[in-house]
């Protein structure tokens, strides 16, 4: 039986490097510093917008680390209610996307309220509200029962599967939970970045539920970063940049929960990961800045409500090509109309044909006169 680092003794007396972990989270805290700066120097409806794009993409790459696939569009609507903010084209959500939504700003909105397992019973409540997991009935709001065996991690085909990893019995989940919990809630020698770190390993090494423990182990991230932040005003997201190093993320986490309570190569990772999900921030900045450049430049351009909700989607980063169909489907409109309008914006120098042509003529927004400065120093 392979070794893991919950078999060991007191397994949860971390260590690590503190001259190389110390130095790679200066680094970090001065990253954070920087960009809170240049967010509050924003106006408040910019502020608005950043964290709703950077909420949305939180939300959208946690669930398709799982490989669940978001309507983002759904993901931010439901965002934008919950939040107050008002934005054009606002859709309905399914209940499964409004749960995952209702966790994640109850973990960033509320970072400040404990985590007790009441609460997180009531995450897991919200991202399984049908008891139910693809076509598996789960245990909800309550630890894993391991009824069908040991929680494992496994890849690979039927009969040759590759086990990664294998997480403690469900009759230690109560006391573990216990000892994590009032970790996070009492420890303040660790600086909080360390403790998202440590809290992310801890959590997702327990592996307390049937399903759902990355989401979950997620929110927790998020929840010790707003509080290392102090601001419920997110604007970068660790889950997005897991999700574009995915591979490195699990290579790390595996040998970790392989070795001993020597932990520096994992939270070493883990504020590289957090440093480039800050430096991508300015990415989404860019887009903000570039949408309110937009809107500022036609300000008095006479537009219709269809043409600022098709607008604002392409600004906001349209999936897939634009057609006179998707614009159909999505405006609730004839083909006829969409091209009119369409044709219109083309007229007022707002939209332009792709060049790339193929079966279907497709269109992308021109190019703004000189484009929007970065928004850098």
């Amino acid at each position: 039986m392979a070794m893991y680092i919950h078999n060991r003794t007191n397994w949860t007396d971390f260590t690590w490097n503190d001259k190389k972990v110390l130095l790679k989270l200066s680094e970090t805290r001065n990253l954070q510093g920087k960009l809170l700066g240049r967010m509050e120097s924003l106006g408040f409806d910019l502020q608005n917008e950043a964290m709703l794009n950077t909420l949305t993409l939180e939300i959208v790459k946690s669930s398709e680390i799982e490989g669940e696939i978001l309507e983002k569009e759904q993901v931010r609507s439901s965002i934008a209610r919950r939040l107050g903010i008002d934005i054009s084209g606002a859709i309905d959500s399914e209940r499964h996307i409004d749960g995952i939504v209702e966790m994640m700003l109850d973990a960033t909105q509320r970072y400040d309220l404990p985590l007790t397992k009441n609460r997180l019973f009531g995450w897991h409540s919200a991202l399984f509200p049908t008891g139910w997991s693809n076509l598996y009935k789960i245990v909800v709001a309550d630890w894993r029962k391991d009824t069908k065996g040991s929680m494992q991690v496994v890849s690979g085909p039927l009969g040759r599967e590759k086990v990664h990893f294998e997480a403690p019995a469900a009759d230690q989940i109560d006391a573990e939970m216990n000892k994590l919990l009032v970790w996070i809630e009492n420890e303040i020698e660790v600086d909080p970045v360390l403790k998202a770190a440590i809290s992310h390993l801890w959590f997702v090494t327990i592996h307390p539920f049937e399903d759902g423990n990355g989401r979950i182990t997620r929110a927790i991230t998020e929840m010790i970063l707003a509080r290392s932040d102090k601001s419920v005003r997110r604007f970068y997201s660790m889950s997005a940049q897991i999700r574009a190093e995915r591979k490195q993320y699990y290579e790390v986490l595996e040998k970790t929960q392989k070795g001993d309570s020597d932990i520096t190569e994992w939270i070493l990772w883990f504020l590289d990961c957090l440093q480039g999900a800050i430096n991508s921030t300015y990415e989404v900045l860019q887009k903000v800045l570039e949408k309110a450049e937009f809107w500022k430049i036609h300000s008095v351009t006479i537009l219709n409500e269809r043409q600022q909700i098709m607008i604002n989607r392409l600004l906001d980063g349209f999936s897939g090509k634009l057609t006179t169909t998707k614009w159909g489907k999505i405006c609730k409109c004839s083909q006829d109309t969409a091209l009119r309008d369409i044709q219109d914006l083309i007229k007022k120098d707002i939209l332009q044909k792709e060049a790339s042509g193929g079966r279907s003529t497709n269109y992308e927004l021109k190019p703004m006169p000189g484009g929007s400065a970065m928004y850098n120093s």
